[in-house]
């Protein structure tokens, strides 16, 4: 693709980026097979190829519109097209960038920038969030469906393992997860320990980065991940083998440290170290399969229905390794149809874009139901709260089932 970015942005590090990964299309197309607002919605403007070129006009110096922000918005960030795209577009790199620019010469309605303000305020804010989602838990009953679907049944976490173990990974506590579903850690904890690995919080890591990233308020994002590289380091330093994700967005980001702070001389240097140590529990459990497999007490005889986040098969990339485990371990996992297409959940897409949300929910369930699962297991919070506020039918994280049968 043939580009002439316009001299604001020209001789910047986000506009070179932005003209390598505009100058890799070759307009193929092939992206919008596999869009899953394009399959929604049939509008050229509303697949990749179409919003690359809304992108393109705002870096050669043509003033974003409403219309420009509302198609970049409808955008899932699913990556989808980054899996099929066969130049190697990265595409989830350009649209951080455009939508940057356009939220800066685009003004929203004042009803959006209220609503967009308490998500990244209150979201990432750990101290805040907790106790508005146990009230919420408290008084759901008497919500509304709308907020029902947001505030999931409180469960408990079980006990956190005490034991001391020579070997040491980090853990990313997040924000939302340990209110939303406090097992899922604490499941992961167990597991490990039983394997003879011990993990590790740091009290003053917390939000990724991602909700403030993928809301234009970058330098909040970067503050996040600032501040979990300072949290983390002198447990880097002192020999811990990885850091560990259980929530896969969270993973997507943090494996983006180094890039994202490649020009910041006081983190660079120290993202990168972090990103490359930065594992999704998918990537770490293999190695420990033949022996998981001896300490299981009881088979897990559910059949299972699998649903890969995006933010793990196409933002990292990282395929059949849930599935592989699962079936070391005796269950009888199945991949639904269309199992490369998103959810719907996309971090705060749900609340953002709520009808398109609940229509590729509705999709997915659909498709997850006709494989007749007695549960459905993913390895994103924000999945497991979307698909369960559709369905009757439990769901869970891939390592709550491990730690049941452990």
């Amino acid at each position: 693709m043939q580009t002439n970015l316009a001299d604001f942005i020209k001789n910047t590090a986000e506009g070179q980026e932005a003209d390598a990964i505009l100058r890799s299309c070759v307009h193929c197309g092939f992206c919008t097979a596999t869009c899953p607002t394009y399959q929604l919605l049939g509008d050229e403007l509303d697949g990749p190829r179409g919003r690359i070129y809304l992108m393109k006009q705002v870096l050669e110096g043509k003033e974003a519109t409403r219309k420009t922000q509302l198609h970049l918005d409808r955008c899932l960030t699913c990556r989808n097209c980054e899996s099929t795209c066969p130049s190697g577009v990265q595409y989830g790199r350009l649209v951080d960038i455009g939508r940057g620019l356009v939220e800066k010469q685009v003004r929203r309605p004042l009803s959006e920038r209220i609503v967009r303000s308490v998500l990244k305020e209150a979201l990432p804010r750990k101290w805040l969030f907790t106790p508005a989602m146990k009230a919420g838990q408290l008084m759901r009953p008497l919500l509304p469906k709308v907020l029902q679907n947001k505030v999931p049944v409180a469960h408990d976490a079980g006990i956190w393992p005490r034991r001391q173990h020579a070997r040491k990974m980090l853990l990313l506590d997040g924000c939302v997860q340990p209110a939303m579903s406090p097992n899922i850690n604490s499941a992961t904890a167990r597991v490990l320990d039983a394997l003879d690995v011990q993990l590790v919080v740091a009290p003053k890591a917390g939000c990724c980065g991602a909700i403030r990233h993928h809301l234009n308020d970058h330098q909040g994002g970067m503050d996040d991940a600032r501040r979990n590289i300072d949290a983390w380091w002198p447990y880097v330093e002192a020999g811990a083998e990885a850091i560990v994700m259980t929530a896969s967005g969270c993973g997507s980001m943090v494996k983006d440290y180094g890039h994202l702070l490649a020009h910041d001389a006081a983190y660079a240097e120290r993202a990168a170290r972090i990103s490359a140590m930065t594992r999704d529990l998918s990537e770490i459990m293999p190695a420990f399969e033949d022996e998981l497999v001896g300490k299981l007490k009881e088979k897990i005889s559910k059949r299972v229905a699998y649903h890969p986040p995006c933010t793990l098969q196409h933002g990292q990339q990282i395929r059949g390794k849930v599935e592989g485990l699962l079936r070391a371990v005796g269950v009888d996992v199945k991949l639904c149809a269309d199992s490369h297409l998103c959810c719907g959940s996309a971090g705060t897409y749900s609340v953002l874009q709520a009808e398109l949300s609940y229509q590729l929910r509705d999709n997915k369930l659909k498709n997850l139901q006709a494989t007749e699962p007695e549960m459905i297991v993913s390895a994103n919070i924000g999945c497991l709260t979307h698909l369960q506020s559709g369905t009757e039918t439990p769901v869970r994280h891939w390592i709550e089932l491990i730690d049941q049968a452990l």
